[in-house]
């Protein structure tokens, strides 16, 4: 479908740029520890501008990956449940049973699909907001705008690896992009464990830097679904799932 492809490869070019943006706002900053600093801390500096604006571009490219979710077939989809009722005839007596538990699995798929869907929206409106509203200045009170902030990052940073992890279920068995999407869920999850430690017991040491490492993870997340989205068949069935012979 070009339409996929098409929005694919619109979102995959967004988060490099954004990448590259976010690089750039870095390297105008030398008074500031990344180590110990997040990247919002660099984004109220002298020259974080360019840090807000790539937090705006990376949400709009996770935007347009949303309507690819809903067109992409799961494994078991119509076409193939429709290609075993024609193979096995109306007389097999397990036809019914058969074609009943592939529409389940079908429909359960679909849930995890519009779950997946309203997770990247989610993932997607919190940078927005975290671009839109910056935190304080590192060393003064936090204020309304900064706890918006916060807490619109800590719910976008949750929302994408339990979107990940459900689109991982809906890849074809055994493809390298579903394994990438688990390793870079649960790597994602474990990091923001780590980065919770840090923010409360820890003393927030290395706080920045496990941030930063979280964000990598989770932009190398969104990169898979991109690049799978532009840049393969479009479908979500696997290339082996083939029309079974017909009996007798």
């Amino acid at each position: 479908m070009p339409g996929i492809r098409n929005s694919g490869a619109l979102a995959l070019a967004g988060i490099v740029l954004a990448a590259v943006l976010t690089v750039i706002g870095h390297a105008g900053v030398s008074d500031l520890d990344p180590v110990s600093l997040t990247v919002s801390d660099y984004a109220v500096s002298d020259s974080g501008e360019i840090i807000h604006v790539a937090m705006l571009l990376l949400a709009a490219a996770s935007a347009a990956l949303i309507p690819t979710l809903g067109r992409l077939r799961p494994p078991g989809g119509p076409r193939a449940v429709a290609a075993t009722r024609r193979a096995v005839g109306p007389t097999d007596p397990t036809a019914g049973a058969r074609a009943f538990g592939s529409a389940t699995t079908d429909g359960a798929a679909g849930h995890r699909g519009r779950a997946a869907e309203w997770l990247l929206a989610v993932w997607a409106g919190g940078l927005l907001v975290s671009g839109l509203v910056p935190t304080n200045p590192p060393g003064t009170e936090m204020d309304t705008a900064a706890y918006v902030h916060r807490y619109a990052s800590v719910v976008a940073f949750l929302a994408l690896p339990i979107a990940g992890w459900l689109l991982a279920a809906r890849l074809p068995a055994g493809t390298r992009a579903g394994r990438w999407l688990r390793a870079l869920t649960v790597t994602s999850l474990l990091l923001a464990v780590v980065m919770a430690w840090s923010a409360y017991p820890g003393d927030r040491a290395y706080y920045g830097l496990i941030e930063r490492a979280l964000i990598l993870a989770e932009v190398g997340l969104l990169t898979v679904v991109a690049a799978y989205s532009s840049s393969w068949s479009i479908s979500w069935r696997p290339a082996s799932v083939t029309e079974p012979e017909r009996l007798g």
